[in-house]
């Protein structure tokens, strides 16, 4: 006679084949859901105009010292100013504790560029262009940029101090290429 399957040998090969099959499906259903929200994800990158405004260059072996310049980057201006020594040191002499909000120039620009001040041309006020970086701008109280539409006096740093913005003109991110080319972005 022949003798019975073993019961458990099906079993245990019935347990097996079911979890490949479950492991499967549940493989397949995870890349169908990969493939249906990579394509929604991939729709909130920016846009390529907007990446190509991403970063800046600016050739800066132009601007004298005292001078600065006017650019723009994001759609929103951006001060390029390479301070005198003069100002350099009128900025350091500030104690902190006559700052609103406490930032040394050299927590706002590069090591070894402690001349180059690179800030975002748009009062924290209420978003006006400050005066200042142009040839015979008002430059406020304190020689760096005045704001006229609310009356924000920032100092050769770029910090405020005097008037209703409450925090300093924004540094952005950027980075020295050459000694005579700056990348913002």
């Amino acid at each position: 006679m022949a003798s019975d399957p073993n019961p458990n040998d099906e079993q245990e090969n019935g347990v097996r084949r079911r979890d490949f099959i479950n492991i499967a499906a549940v493989s397949f259903a995870g890349v169908g859901a990969v493939a249906v929200v990579m394509p929604l994800v991939a729709q909130m990158n920016p846009s390529a105009d907007v990446l190509a405004l991403s970063t800046t260059e600016i050739d800066i072996s132009a601007i004298q010292p005292g001078q600065a310049i006017k650019t723009s980057w994001r759609k929103q201006p951006v001060f390029v100013r390479n301070l005198t020594t003069a100002e350099i040191a009128e900025a350091n002499r500030v104690p902190m504790s006559d700052l609103r909000e406490p930032q040394s120039l050299a927590d706002r620009t590069k090591p070894g560029k402690e001349n180059w001040l690179i800030t975002l041309g748009v009062c924290t006020h209420l978003g006006c262009v400050p005066l200042g970086a142009a040839e015979g701008e008002n430059k406020g109280d304190y020689g760096g940029y005045f704001c006229p539409c609310h009356g924000s006096h920032y100092d050769t740093a770029a910090r405020i101090r005097k008037g209703p913005a409450p925090t300093n003109l924004v540094v952005p991110p950027y980075a020295f290429t050459s000694d005579t080319v700056v990348t913002i972005g």
